[in-house]
């Protein structure tokens, strides 16, 4: 066998072991579930961000519900952490998830700044799969609506940190910034939100 061959055969060895390491990667990143619980976040006394006129927490909730109807529309179980303007505390919302078995969480948020120029979506995780969640969330929130994203990011929010499946916690946009203020304002932009989030969802669910 020359010398040639030989390195030739290695590495095409080397080749099928990086596609099986890869093909790996995308099986592990498939997530299995059965039921998606969806937190609107803040409610009753703690209304979150408030500016331009919005306040966060009504926002979320109507998101929220948006995306549990596109959910059961598609076959999926869902559970939600509050259906009404209600204060729910944080380790509260993380045991509702602990209960549900073969269960994902995806809180939903508005953002609130004080450099008002800043606007676009952002995803936060706190896992490997929560990672792989948030970025089909963000690729789909990306490519349906208008304002964009502003990327995942890794994040020790509470409700991440005490729920135990896979969890993620969705920013909306920023209704600090009065230009996305006036989209989030309107049901048609947070119908797409909603869909984009379920969307992004589906993508990650393994078939």
């Amino acid at each position: 066998m020359s010398a040639l061959f030989r390195l030739s055969r290695i590495a095409l060895a080397s080749l099928a072991l990086l596609a099986g390491g890869m093909a790996t990667t995308a099986a592990a990143q498939s997530l299995r579930f059965s039921t998606v619980v969806i937190d609107a976040g803040h409610g009753g006394h703690d209304g979150g961000a408030a500016r331009n006129g919005l306040v966060e927490k009504r926002l979320c909730l109507d998101v929220a519900k948006r995306v549990e109807a596109g959910l059961k529309a598609r076959g999926l179980k869902t559970a939600m952490t509050r259906r009404t303007d209600t204060f729910v505390d944080l380790s509260q919302r993380a045991r509702v998830a602990n209960r549900i078995p073969s269960s994902i969480f995806v809180s939903i948020h508005f953002n609130g700044s004080r450099k008002t120029l800043i606007s676009g979506g952002e995803v936060y995780y706190r896992s490997s799969r929560g990672k792989a969640l948030a970025s089909a969330i963000s690729r789909s929130i990306k490519a349906r609506v208008t304002g964009g994203m502003r990327g995942i990011f890794y994040g020790d929010y509470k409700v991440l940190r005490e729920t135990k499946a896979t969890a993620v916690l969705v920013e909306c946009g920023y209704i600090s910034n009065k230009r996305e203020a006036a989209r989030c304002a309107t049901p048609a932009h947070r119908q797409k939100l909603a869909e984009a989030i379920v969307s992004g969802i589906l993508a990650a669910r393994a078939r």
